[in-house]
């Protein structure tokens, strides 16, 4: 059995102890889901796992033919490039062996005739033969296609942040390694490719170990769960939902502990302020004791300390955003056409559809971003708008949390009225007070993301519009600001791929379907989802030309003409088709990197598949009259 294991690992960062001394295994087929708050060093974590970073202390041992390939929340890609050769590139044997195969197959589009050319593809052949290649080579190009990649001769300078994370994404899954490290693999994908991804690691023969803040995703992934909590890390069987529930046991025992270990300080205080002797070995020791139980009960506030963002917002009117015939092109893309919407005080209101459909579009037209090519927008006179974007454009890396902070106000008002200072509502966001002078980029991703979030909500406002807010914040935030959310007196109109973050805030979506269409659905993205694999179970009979089963009909004591001669020919029928799908097997394995050859013989496979379970259904009717004949 091929395992990875991590013994007594330390890592400090700055003066900052991200984890101390922590130990674990992952064995073969183990899909782990790695979470804690940001900052608590997960990251990182990966990072030495993946051999990017070393620790300050202890050890990684796995067997030498061990192999592992990380995914980075921001990788690094060649930009010059095309989408296949990046692909393609690594040190796994079947990425060179493929990478060899596509490199002579385009010197011999260029030089058809060369013989030297002619025989190193047929070299390439062999290898490809031998290792069973052609299928990894077209598997390549179907992930790339289900994660909304299809143009592969495309550089990588040329696409988007989120394109670029997706090559990436398909990069580290062609490689097949032992342990697969995946850093936030959901963001920037739409719900198909989420979905996609959820059951392509749910087969995955070999480990994997990921963080994510998708917590459905996780709950349907995981079999393991880490938690990184104070420097520790908790190691839980089972997948989120069972995480929750064991580490709600855990904080419960704990709590118990720490009430009894409370009540033994009191006493220990008592005895100490009697004015106790260090004479005795007796004395020592209980001093000593005295010592221990203070440093724990001081670590035991500071790990049980918990986010708090009750801040109050600002009077919101009845008017707040309409939008009359509004329509939008953006680079010949169609986003907006004659569309009408009403915002009303209180709505909750999810964005979705696929990537590029203008979703972000949409959310900087109601933030006067963007204008409208044609329409009208009305916005409420007591509007007070916070846009939280993907992107936390106004951070100076080089300012300090606390000036950050300040620039927006020296002191807020919470929800119950009581005043309180910046440098209180760093400590409410988990921002310990030797922290707050600290450079912002000396901050983690999350860090800075969740900094961001507290920046914007200390404005008060009565409208919040949110561009994927999940991304890069831990499972603990988001939870906290859905509760705030839930409890927030203003609007809220949300860009979200998270099917639970959108589930617990969104009472309405705007569904963009592309070309300017754009539906409502009143209710949450799961009875969405409900409602639409509704409709697709509806559509599907229709889209069959051949009946899946013959009609329920009261049994025939005979066969008709015309069913006796469809008895004598589908035996030879059955057969021909399982011919066909056998040759179309045969050409598949032969179609290496002309992908337009594969997915038509795809096609194929699919309709010859259907037609043979037809058959298969006429043969089992028509053989039951026939024996009762």
């Amino acid at each position: 059995m091929k395992m990875l294991t991590v013994e007594n690992v330390s890592k400090t960062y700055g003066e900052k102890q991200l984890f101390d001394h922590i130990n674990f295994t992952i064995n073969e087929k183990e899909r782990v889901g790695l979470i804690g708050i940001n900052g608590t060093g997960k990251s990182s974590l990966l990072k030495i796992i993946a051999g990017l970073d070393a620790p300050d202390d202890g050890k990684i041992t796995a067997p030498k033919d061990y192999s592992i390939s990380y995914l980075s929340q921001q990788p690094e890609l060649d930009l010059n490039k095309t989408v296949l050769e990046q692909v393609f590139h690594g040190d796994a044997p079947i990425l060179k062996l493929m990478r060899g195969y596509e490199e002579t197959l385009l010197k011999l589009n260029i030089s058809p005739s060369d013989p030297k050319i002619q025989e190193e593809l047929f070299q390439w052949q062999k290898q490809m033969d031998a290792l069973n290649a052609w299928d990894a080579s077209t598997n390549a190009k179907s992930i790339l296609m289900k994660l909304g990649i299809e143009d592969f001769t495309k550089k990588i300078s040329e696409l988007s942040g989120g394109q670029k994370k997706r090559v990436a994404l398909a990069q580290v899954l062609i490689a097949e390694p032992d342990l697969l490290i995946l850093d936030e693999p959901t963001n920037h994908l739409d719900f198909d490719s989420v979905k996609w991804l959820e059951d392509y690691l749910s087969r995955y023969r070999g480990s994997i170990l990921l963080v994510t803040h998708d917590r459905y995703f996780l709950d349907r992934v995981a079999n393991r769960m880490f938690e990184l909590d104070g420097g520790n890390l908790y190691s839980y069987t089972g997948n989120y939902a069972a995480f929750l529930e064991a580490k709600a046991i855990r904080e419960e025992n704990e709590a118990a502990t720490f009430e009894k270990n409370k009540n033994l300080f009191r006493r220990e205080l008592e005895w100490i302020r009697r004015g106790a002797k260090a004479r005795s070995t007796k004395q020592k020791a209980r001093i000593q004791r005295f010592e221990e139980l203070d440093d724990k009960l001081s670590s035991g506030k500071q790990a049980k300390e918990k986010l708090d963002i009750s801040l109050n917002g600002s009077r919101l009117g009845k008017q707040v955003f309409e939008l009359k015939e509004a329509s939008k092109r953006y680079e010949q893309k169609i986003i907006l056409e004659d569309f009408n919407l009403l915002v009303k005080p209180g709505d909750r209101i999810g964005i979705i559809g696929k990537n590029g459909a203008g979703k972000s579009t949409l959310l900087n037209i109601l933030a006067k971003k963007l204008p409208l090519d044609e329409g009208e927008f009305i916005i409420g006179q007591t509007v007070k708008l916070s846009y939280y974007t993907q992107e936390s454009q106004d951070m100076d890396e080089n300012q300090r949390m606390i000036e950050y902070i300040k620039e927006t106000a020296e002191v807020v008002e919470t929800s119950d009225g009581k005043t309180i200072s910046a440098a209180q509502m760093l400590e409410r966001f988990l921002f310990p007070p030797f922290t707050h002078g600290t450079p912002i980029r000396k901050l983690s991703g999350g860090e800075k993301r969740r900094l961001y979030l507290l920046k914007l909500l200390m404005t008060a406002p009565n409208v919040l519009l949110l561009d994927e807010p999940t991304n890069d914040l831990d499972t603990q935030t988001l939870t906290v600001l859905e509760d705030y959310l839930e409890d927030f007196p203003g609007v809220v109109i949300t860009v979200s791929h998270d099917r639970y973050f959108l589930d617990k805030v969104a009472e309405q979506l705007l569904v963009l379907r592309g070309e300017g269409k754009i539906d409502s659905f009143y209710g949450n993205y799961s009875e969405y989802l409900e409602k639409e694999t509704a409709l697709e179970a509806q559509k599907a009979p229709a889209k069959s030309t051949p009946p899946m089963k013959a009609p329920e009909k009261e049994k025939k004591k005979r066969l008709t003409f015309k069913e006796k001669k469809e008895w004598e020919e589908i035996d030879e029928m059955i057969a021909g088709t399982e011919a066909s799908l056998e040759q179309v097997a045969s050409e598949m394995a032969e179609t290496g990197s002309d992908f337009t050859r594969a997915q038509e013989l795809m096609k194929q496979e699919k309709e010859l598949n259907e037609k043979l379970e037809y058959l298969i259904e006429r043969w089992s009717y028509l053989a039951e009259i026939a024996e009762q004949e």
